[in-house]
């Protein structure tokens, strides 16, 4: 049996997109209607057809939806879901696919008391944006994180777990607090740094132009991937995370401080002991699918 029969996906980008692909290749029966802000956005849509339906309003793709999800960045989920409380049925499931989760279940919870919020958190993604990026097999194995708020309906995030698992993730269900943690660390601030190392090497613009480009196959054109992502959901990201971020933050500090410390002092044990175990990181990483171990992250030339 089907999790849901009708999916409104508020914002048309690279994961709502994706979401609407992979519907439409797993559960084809289930009926698809999408919405987005910028009305360039929603032509393009209709012209690429993984929605059964574009609508020019979100109270209209919403209007008879029994689950809807809210794919657009964090810092406008409150005011999204304002947009399309008067439309949204009562039995409607309503989920998001932030990578913030406490500041947006207050957010939803507040603008609409009277529906179940179980919000999630497909750890997916590109460094492209847009519903040309999307596709329908985004979601394979990678992780799909549910923070469903204390005292949840069970049948409801029973549903959501099964939704996603139709899609192909795997699913994990924690508190939103302690998902913030976690995502600091795992994802908010290795951007963080990709966007700080990508920058100063802007502001050096005698060698930007020159050797940092043309001898960019190293490390630092890894971190450029990282540091093309979205803008505006990142800058939300970092605003309605900052307590974890920043706490992530300061313990990154201390640490590149003591690597700086050995450096200085020539102290190679130190160094050799933290390369061996953060190598043993990265290959735990890989035997556990979530990157390619071929040589080169598996790229093609």
């Amino acid at each position: 049996m089907l999790p849901f029969s009708r999916v409104a996906i508020i914002g048309l980008g690279l994961i709502g997109s994706s979401i609407a692909r992979a519907v439409k290749a797993t559960m084809p029966t289930v009926r698809v209607t999408g919405h987005d802000g910028d009305a360039g956005v929603r032509d393009r849509a209709r012209d690429l057809g993984f929605a059964d339906d574009v609508t020019d309003t979100p109270g209209a793709a919403v209007i008879d939806a029994d689950l809807v999800i809210l794919c657009v960045p964090v810092g406008a989920m409150g005011a999204v879901a304002q947009s399309i409380a008067a439309d949204l049925p009562p039995e409607a499931i309503v989920s998001d696919v932030g990578s913030s989760k406490s500041s947006v279940l207050a957010a939803l919870t507040a603008a609409l008391p009277d529906n179940a919020i179980i919000p999630a958190h497909p750890v997916a993604g590109t460094e492209n944006s847009g519903p040309d990026a999307g596709f329908a097999t985004l979601f394979n194995g990678r992780w799909c994180i549910v923070t469903p708020p204390e005292g949840a309906d069970e049948t409801a995030i029973a549903r959501i777990c099964e939704f996603w698992k139709r899609l192909g993730a795997d699913v994990e269900t924690m508190d939103a607090k302690h998902h913030d943690l976690v995502l600091a660390v795992t994802s908010h601030l290795p951007h963080l740094i990709a966007y700080t190392i990508v920058g100063t090497a802007s502001d050096m613009e005698e060698v930007t132009q020159s050797e940092v480009i043309k001898f960019s196959a190293g490390g630092f054109r890894d971190f450029t991937r990282i540091a093309a992502s979205d803008p505006t959901m990142w800058r939300d990201v970092f605003l309605s995370n900052k307590d974890a971020v920043l706490e992530m933050l300061q313990r990154f500090s201390e640490d590149l401080t003591a690597l700086q410390r050995a450096i200085r002092w020539g102290d190679g044990d130190a160094l050799f002991e933290l390369f061996s175990r953060t190598r043993a990181i990265r290959r735990s990483i890989i035997e556990q699918g979530q990157d390619d171990s071929r040589p080169d992250f598996g790229r093609e030339h």
